[in-house]
């Protein structure tokens, strides 16, 4: 079924009858509840929650209960979870649910509307709350509110209303400038400005005028789970951000990268685009327009490398995901050859609110050379592990003391991985550093897509070095010599220091090492594969040392820290 949408009207006429048929606003007596079916939320058993939940439904017919359920709403640590709203619009999320819970809910919440206080629900102004009240929710700004098996959910929510006003402006000029006027960096890793980078596709040459829009959407770093989520929770976001980058940069074709381990993300998206077809947001004479634009889905098959862009697009082409040199940039010759705009998920979610806001409204928050907000995966010894959206300047220790709820077991902090394979170690002399991509990096670590693993007193710095070491060493494409051969030996040095068999003058062999590395390595994972060992030498040098001194394994030095604690 087409339905030929062509004009703002229109939108808003799916976005009031969605709205009246499927929300409790204004109707006494009515509830809405909602199951929420992230990944994170399945994993816990939110699909017998839901079964319980249509039970109590079903046993009720009075018709003044609608169900529906969302994507992950980013308290991973509390799932499954379950939201009722009402008539006024307020809402109770009730957490870390089984199955008995449900009919109690039901019984005390809907049948005589009384919230159930006893099991700790999220409310405004609960301690559990203040999850959500440090955040800054843009890029977020639909999660537990709209249902990503349906595009009528997203439209009533302003879906799409920016890509009908990127078709109105008419000049790719103008939306390149919106954009760059923004202060958009990319939200992948190096955080390279969006505008600048579309500019340079849109001018680029194509001799039979073919380019092409790719979303990067493989996820390969260890705790990290941003892109997952807005593929599961948002989809249709990413796709009308990708739309309005085709515009712009006079593209016709994209694609959406995504590895086959999300199953859940991939159902959702093949959803969301054969939705956006029928609605006419996709394909030919897009919202009745003269602009063509197509979306294919191409699932790799999980190789960390191919999270660098030009080892994406070979594996696209069906080659082995290999690295190249650059020059040229894919924005040149890219895809088949030709010019290709490549962006993360995260950063396409951003394009259609800074289109219907504008500039100004994305830039008001943030700092000088970072704007907006930026998404991070919270984990590790953190109380509250989940998605959290922050503005960019926030201090590292407002993440993980106000929105994390500080350290398991009051222990005390040591470290934020940020970054992940590529990133580096912030210790706690750092907790009150700025999020800005340049601060990050003087303090020897990388903002990366957004995985942030907190550490506590336990962590043995070293071993934590050569856990990513490993992981680089097993992930490296072998295609170069530095990478290859140069992890492996820095990796066998972590190895040897960790299990007490360390020497005098391993410190200086890795940061040797690291830095050839760094200056010879053929990409930039390659490049950066050394940051987790530099920064924690920077910081945590007496750590190595005490090693090589003591000849004690990790397990032992940790035994023997830990007496020395009750003494």
């Amino acid at each position: 079924m087409n339905h030929n949408i062509s004009s703002l009207k229109e939108l808003d006429d799916i976005k009031t009858k969605n709205i009246e048929a499927n929300r409790p606003y204004g109707k006494k007596g009515c509830y809405m509840v909602t199951v929420h079916l992230g990944t994170c939320g399945i994993a816990s058993g939110a699909d017998e929650i839901q079964r319980s939940v249509l039970q109590e439904i079903d046993k009720r017919e009075n018709g003044n209960i609608i169900f529906s359920t969302s994507g992950c709403v980013g308290f991973c640590a509390l799932e499954p979870m379950m939201t009722i709203e009402d008539y006024k619009g307020e809402k109770t999320t009730y957490h870390s649910l089984k199955q008995e819970d449900v009919a109690r809910i039901f019984s005390g919440h809907i049948d005589n509307g009384k919230i159930l206080y006893e099991l700790n629900p999220i409310v405004k102004g609960s301690k559990l709350a203040e999850f959500y009240d440090f955040q800054v929710s843009r890029v977020l700004h639909n999660r537990g509110r709209i249902d990503p098996f349906k595009i009528e959910d997203y439209i009533s929510f302003d879906g799409y209303r920016a890509l009908l006003k990127s078709i109105e402006i008419g000049d790719p000029g103008e939306l390149i400038r919106i954009i760059s006027d923004s202060g958009l960096r990319g939200r992948g890793g190096a955080g390279f400005p969006t505008g600048k980078k579309w500019e340079f596709c849109r001018r680029a040459s194509s001799d039979n005028g073919i380019k092409y829009v790719v979303c990067n959407g493989d996820e390969g770093d260890p705790g990290a789970f941003m892109d997952r989520n807005l593929l599961e929770s948002d989809p249709h976001s990413i796709l009308e951000g990708m739309i309005i980058a085709g515009l712009a940069i006079g593209a016709t074709k994209g694609y959406i990268y995504v590895r086959a381990e999300y199953p859940l993300a991939i159902k959702t998206l093949s959803n969301a685009l054969k939705q956006s077809m029928e609605y006419g947001f996709v394909g030919r004479n897009i919202l009745g327009s003269r602009h063509d634009f197509d979306i294919e889905i191409y699932q790799g098959a999980g190789a960390f490398v191919c999270g660098e862009e030009t080892a994406l697009l070979k594996s696209i082409e069906g080659k082995r995901g290999m690295p190249r040199p650059k020059p040229p940039f894919p924005a040149n010759e890219g895809l088949f050859g030709k010019p290709t705009l490549i962006n993360n998920v995260e950063t396409f979610s951003n394009v259609p609110q800074i289109i219907l806001n504008g500039a100004e409204w994305f830039n008001e928050i943030g700092t000088k050379d970072s704007k907006g907000t930026k998404i991070f995966a919270l984990t590790g010894a953190v109380n509250n592990v989940g998605l959290v959206e922050v503005p960019m300047g926030i201090p590292v220790r407002d993440i993980i003391y106000k929105i994390g709820g500080g350290i398991k077991g009051d222990k005390k902090f040591k470290a934020a991985q940020l970054g992940g394979p590529s990133g580096g170690c912030l210790p706690d002399q750092l907790l009150d550093l700025p999020i800005d991509y340049e601060e990050v990096k003087k303090a020897g670590a990388i903002m990366g897509s957004g995985g942030m693993i907190v550490l506590d007193e336990d962590q043995c710095m070293v071993d934590l070095a050569r856990y990513f070491m490993d992981f680089i060493q097993d992930e490296s494409c072998g295609q170069c010599t530095p990478c290859r051969i140069g992890t492996r030996r820095m990796l066998e040095i972590l190895t040897r220091i960790t299990e007490g068999k360390g020497e005098e003058g391993d410190i200086e062999k890795l940061e040797e090492l690291a830095e050839m590395i760094k200056e010879t390595s053929l990409c930039g994972l390659g490049k950066t594969a050394p940051n987790p060992v530099l920064s924690t030498i920077r910081y945590f040098r007496d750590e190595y040392q005490e090693h090589i001194d003591t000849k004690l394994s990790c397990k032992r030095l940790h035994k023997k820290a830990k007496r020395k604690k009750v003494e």
